[in-house]
């Protein structure tokens, strides 16, 4: 009996040692497809989320502008 488990054991360590490479299985088409527009959803939020940073900042940047026409103006 314990020949048979160190026998199987032997083997099993075997097939680890001798792993031509250890990258992930390759994903089926459609949880390949699944998991790339699921990333391209989370990069178009990012990007909506710069754009309206950048947008308030340019109008900031008006806002303070227009009113320092207006100080100059009026003093």
């Amino acid at each position: 009996m314990a020949s048979t488990g160190q026998g199987r054991l032997e083997r099993t360590l075997a097939r680890f040692r001798h792993r031509p490479d250890s990258s992930p299985p390759p994903m089926a088409g459609a949880a390949f497809r699944a998991v790339v527009n699921e990333r391209l959803r989370n990069l178009e939020r990012q990007v909506d989320e710069v754009k309206g940073r950048v947008n308030g900042l340019i109008f900031l940047l008006a806002g303070a502008v227009a009113v320092q026409l207006v100080v100059r103006l009026v003093v």
